[in-house]
């Protein structure tokens, strides 16, 4: 495999070592020991709790929630073991069972933020808005539910008929300064419920306004506003900022398609759950930027429970699952995205991703094609096509799945680089070299500090030992955009290696070695250059050491021929890159 593969690619715990960790725990996690019949029966509380807390490690959490949930009817007064299960049935969207654990767990924690969060939204969703405002009041106003509450509240206002005291809440100055997008977006929403569209639009643009770029979920809900009110020229001048900003995305082509046909969205139907699971969707978003996923995923699960169908968030749960390589869940999330909605074409793009990834790669190819036909003018489902191909090193067949969508494309932009650089490594690895250059030249026209490009370009050329010194200052200048990358500093100790410039080789190749120890082939260039400046031992140490790394067939046979033989005048090696 090259180097550009491992860099387009990406177990658990044994029982053994679950079972010892969660021996010594159990006793902690129960306040005390055993009981004696946990010990007795293979169905024990022990036995549960082990095999909970190893399927929790091997991320099949939703045995983890069965099991764990049985150890804990046989030992209901265990607070820990109580807060584990309930946090599991919560991020497996199992909310019933879920709300009955919070009601036990607030018990013996009153202030504990998720589970009252869970009975808030259980109230919400039932319509017992009176009891979802008391109990929003009581929680704590730090920390998540400080966040939260206040917005809750007034969604909790308006299902009770008062919403000029929900208007209070989000128009008044929150405590927190990070708040005031969030309590804008809802006092819009709320404004739009009393068919306040002017007042609407102003909370809208207060969002827009801010220092972080345009929000897809606000630019959707502006422009619908702009187009049920006959306003489709401020509609599309929206949507045209909002690509300026996100070149390529496909989210606005719904309300593009409809614009262009002249017709209008649906009338709003928002609802106070509806209201709710925005403000759900606005926080998780944000702790999922701060690497808080767990909690991100509770929200997603509760906004979800209160509005089942809701695209923008279930592209997000997806997304949380992709993360924590939960590939069948975040599959079935993405199945049940409605095919009509903005969200529908990027979650079949991300379903062949998960396809490939779960090692069906034959129907993620079908899959990919079959959009292909879907939308003839779209590049996206062939780019994705060969990025699939050539993952799997069908190379000659990522080639025409590139080409087919470069066919789609108009005109060639800065951002289609990448798509250069991808066609230019599958036309390389299949041995169409004119046809690669001339791709990862025109990238560099496009980009021309591209570290990446930069590098496999000049590489390349060193190892056909045309234009060296060129290739070389490429190198160099990836090198410095990039010193801390292994591959690329590699490929200027290489350079160095073929330009008989040996000291100067082993110093870069030394420093590739330490940024990058587990490359068979940085450690084989590493032994080629201590062969050349006479560290004989060094030198087969390091080609073992390629060897022990699993190369690739064709390089670990001229290792094998280096140890016995040592270096002739030369030696090839195959090729690299980051």
């Amino acid at each position: 495999m090259t180097r550009m593969m491992t860099h387009f690619r990406k177990t658990g715990p044994s029982v053994l070592a679950a079972a010892v960790w969660a021996g010594v725990a159990l006793a902690v996690l129960l306040g005390g020991p055993l009981p004696a019949s946990a010990e007795k029966s293979e169905n024990s509380m022990t036995g549960n709790y082990l095999a909970g807390r190893h399927a929790q490690a091997r991320r099949d959490l939703s045995s983890a929630a069965n099991y764990l949930g049985a150890a804990l009817k046989q030992a209901p007064d265990a607070p820990d073991l109580l807060r584990r299960t309930f946090i599991l049935m919560a991020i497996e969207g199992r909310m019933k069972e879920a709300a009955v654990l919070a009601k036990r767990y607030i018990k013996t924690n009153p202030k504990a933020h998720i589970a009252n969060l869970t009975l808030v939204v259980t109230d919400i969703k039932k319509g017992r808005f009176s009891a979802a405002g008391i109990r929003l009041k009581a929680m704590p106003e730090d920390g998540l539910s400080g966040f939260l509450a206040p917005v809750l509240r007034a969604w909790t206002l308006v299902g009770n008929k008062k919403p000029e005291a929900a208007l209070k809440i989000v128009t008044a100055k929150p405590k927190e300064e990070t708040s005031q997008a969030l309590f804008s977006m809802h006092a819009a929403l709320i404004q739009e419920i009393l068919d306040n569209t002017a007042e609407a639009e102003k909370h809208y643009l207060a969002v827009t306004d801010g220092e972080n770029g345009l929000s897809f979920r606000v630019v959707q809900l502006l422009g619908e506003l702009y187009e049920r009110t006959g306003q489709p020229e401020k509609a599309r001048a929206l949507y045209r900022r909002y690509l300026d900003q996100q070149p390529g995305s496909q989210l606005l082509d719904v309300a593009l398609k409809r614009l262009k046909k002249g017709k209008k969205p649906k009338i709003k139907v928002f609802s106070v759950s509806d209201g709710s699971a925005e403000a759900l969707f606005g926080i998780a978003s944000s702790l999922r930027q701060r690497n808080a996923r767990e909690t991100a995923m509770i929200l997603s699960r509760l906004a979800l429970y209160l509005k089942p169908h809701y695209p923008v968030m279930q592209i997000f749960l997806g997304d949380l699952l992709e993360a924590d390589d939960r590939l069948e869940p975040a599959l079935a999330v993405y199945s049940s995205i409605d095919p009509k909605a903005a969200f529908s074409w990027s979650a079949r793009l991300r379903t062949a991703s998960v396809l490939n990834r779960l090692k069906r790669t034959e129907p993620a190819i079908r899959h990919l094609n079959g959009m292909a036909r879907d939308r003839k003018d779209d590049p996206g489902p062939l780019i994705n096509l060969g990025d699939i191909l050539r993952g799997h090193d069908r190379f000659a067949e990522a080639v025409d799945a590139y080409d087919r969508a470069f066919k789609r494309i108009e005109k060639t932009e800065p951002r289609h680089w990448s798509l250069l650089y991808a066609r230019g490594i599958a036309l390389e690895r299949s041995k169409q070299w004119p046809r690669a250059e001339g791709d990862f030249l025109q990238a560099l026209e496009l980009k021309p500090d591209q570290p990446y490009v930069l590098n496999y370009l000049g590489y390349s050329w060193i190892e056909k030992g045309k234009q060296i010194e060129r290739a070389q200052e490429m190198i160099q200048k990836a090198v410095n955009l990039r010193p801390n990358d292994g591959y690329i500093v590699d490929s200027l100790g290489w350079g160095h290696y073929k330009l008989g410039n040996y000291e100067k080789s082993v110093l870069h190749l030394e420093r590739a070695v330490e940024l990058r120890p587990q490359d068979p082939v940085i450690n084989n260039h590493l032994g080629d250059a201590y062969w050349r400046v006479g560290r004989r031992r060094e030198a087969d140490f390091q080609w073992n050491r390629s060897l022990s790394l699993d190369p690739e067939d064709e390089v670990a046979a001229k290792i094998r021929q280096k140890l016995k033989t040592g270096l002739g005048q030369d030696t090839e090696t195959a090729k690299k890159t980051p």
